[in-house]
């Protein structure tokens, strides 16, 4: 009888700890790359009917969740904003808040960052990356397994092992399984990582030096340097290579164990590479411009994943949260056809205006969340730690997520409650800072040390309510009657940027 007991006690625990681990919603980020609000069409469509573009599969996840009408990434430029969407913090914590520009740099993440592959392990998910790390990670030297290769990034590198990551990848930042490009598409190394072991792309793959001559052959400009890589390199094949490596990853994820995955899109960063067809739907020369392809590939890419979800029975039970890491591209082909990849703000990716900052935000959770539902509060994409953290009961240290509200209670219907008293945002390579209270939005200036507030200017003030638009004469910094407010904002920007404060409520 006693083993009896023990038995039926064993089997009741393991039925509840499965039936509690099935109840927990599996969650998929994707972290779009250069996706601007206005190349969204849900987004698109409440400021114009040209609709040049439209993106079905993102248009059905608004439809039946929720759109931010406000969400900010954290900078306008990637590296800066991946930092900050990973572990919650604003760019400036990171030792290189302007970002870090090359796969051979070493990584701004600490070993005390939270972040959300941690945060998700924590919570008993499996936990998988997939796409662009792009912010530096470690590589040993070449023959050399007990140095790690720097790069000045000055030369073509060739004295670096780029057959595997040797530390600060995904495995150490929590994700169990992941398939990396560590600079995207767009740079060195040309080279897939599966569980960060290089991953030939076929059979007779071999390391080779890639050069803008072998990829005229294939009708590529590389976006930056030659350098070593995969024999059979071609960005045309590397979305369709990442998605189907998530399809098949959520069609192998066993039902009882919830899963997290973190998508950071290729698309659609130069080189606008469009895939032939995809999924069953042609691509290339489909559009105005070969980055609309792109923004068309994107799409048919989370439909996708949606699809996989729904076959495999666990859609009802995800979050999904698509975003991106900074506004749109102004790309003069996608002028031209009449499209505005970041609607009707000035302004695009690499600028402190509401194009290079504002970014699409849309989630649907079937049951949690209200269908076409709407919040205009201002959040920003690093929100996603925060929420994630709440919706797993997890609680956060004071040096953990230090800047990531949740906005599960935004979810759940309190779409008019605030989550921020103030956002502390960044531009590009113009190296301005942003800070946006009520509707006031100040830019400052900085000089390239950034070493303290007497090396900072303000040099713009906007009231969004007014001027969402950001026109030139709506610049009211020089207008003595809001020099207080001018005054106001820059010590709080100041105050915030030197002390740590936290910018969640």
């Amino acid at each position: 009888m006693k083993f009896t007991s023990f038995y039926m006690l064993t089997g009741y625990l393991l039925c509840g700890l499965l039936a509690f681990a099935q109840s927990k919603p599996n969650i998929v980020v994707i972290l779009a790359d250069d996706i601007g609000v206005g190349d969204i069409s849900h987004y698109r469509k409440k400021h114009s009917n040209n609709i040049i573009v439209s993106t079905p599969a993102i248009d059905n996840i608004a439809r039946e969740g929720i759109v931010f009408t406000n969400a900010y990434s954290p900078a306008a430029l990637c590296a800066p904003s991946r930092y900050a969407v990973m572990t919650g913090n604003n760019c400036y914590r990171s030792n290189m808040p302007w970002g870090v520009w090359g796969s051979y740099s070493k990584s701004p993440y600490k070993s005390s960052d939270m972040t959300l592959g941690k945060l998700m392990k924590n919570a008993g998910y499996s936990t998988a990356f997939f796409g662009k790390w792009g912010v530096g990670m470690d590589f040993y030297k070449k023959n050399d397994a007990t140095n790690i290769y720097r790069s000045a990034r000055k030369k073509v590198e060739l004295d670096v092992d780029v057959t595997q990551i040797a530390a600060r990848g995904p495995k150490e930042n929590g994700f169990d399984y992941s398939v990396t490009f560590a600079s995207g598409i767009q740079n060195v190394p040309y080279v897939v990582y599966e569980d960060e072991t290089w991953m030939p792309i076929q059979k007779d793959s071999k390391i080779d030096l890639i050069t803008q001559e072998k990829m005229d052959r294939i009708g590529v400009k590389l976006d930056k340097s030659e350098g070593l890589g995969d024999s059979n390199w071609d960005p045309h094949q590397m979305g369709p290579l990442l998605v189907n490596k998530a399809v098949r990853f959520i069609e192998n994820t066993p039902k009882d164990k919830p899963f997290f995955m973190y998508y950071a899109s290729l698309a659609v960063h130069l080189p606008h590479t469009p895939a032939t067809s995809l999924n069953g739907k042609k691509i290339a020369e489909t559009t105005p411009s070969k980055h609309l392809d792109k923004v068309k590939e994107l799409d048919v890419q989370m439909e996708m994943i949606i699809d996989a979800l729904k076959k495999k029975g666990i859609y009802e039970n995800t979050l999904f949260i698509f975003t991106s890491d900074n506004g749109g591209l102004r790309n003069r082909e996608t002028i031209a056809s009449g499209h505005r990849s970041n609607d009707v703000y000035r302004g695009g990716k690499n600028s402190p205006y509401e194009g290079g900052v504002r970014v699409p935000l849309v989630m649907s959770w079937p049951n949690q969340i209200k269908p076409s539902s709407s919040s205009d509060i201002r959040v920003v994409t690093l929100d996603i730690l925060g929420t994630l953290a709440e919706i797993t009961n997890q609680g956060l240290a004071a040096n953990e997520g230090v800047d990531s509200a949740s906005l599960l209670p935004i979810l759940k219907g309190e779409k008019n409650r605030p989550v921020h008293p103030y956002l502390m945002l960044q531009s590009g390579t113009g190296r301005e800072g942003i800070i946006i209270k009520d509707q006031w939005k100040l830019i400052v200036s900085y000089d390239k040390k950034d070493k303290s507030d007497a090396t900072r200017k303000p040099i713009a003030l906007f009231d969004l309510e007014k001027t969402p638009k950001e026109n030139e004469g709506g610049n009211l910094i020089h207008k003595t009657k809001y020099s207080s407010i001018v005054e106001e904002l820059f010590t709080l920007f100041n105050h915030t940027r030197d002390n740590g404060v936290s910018t969640k409520l």
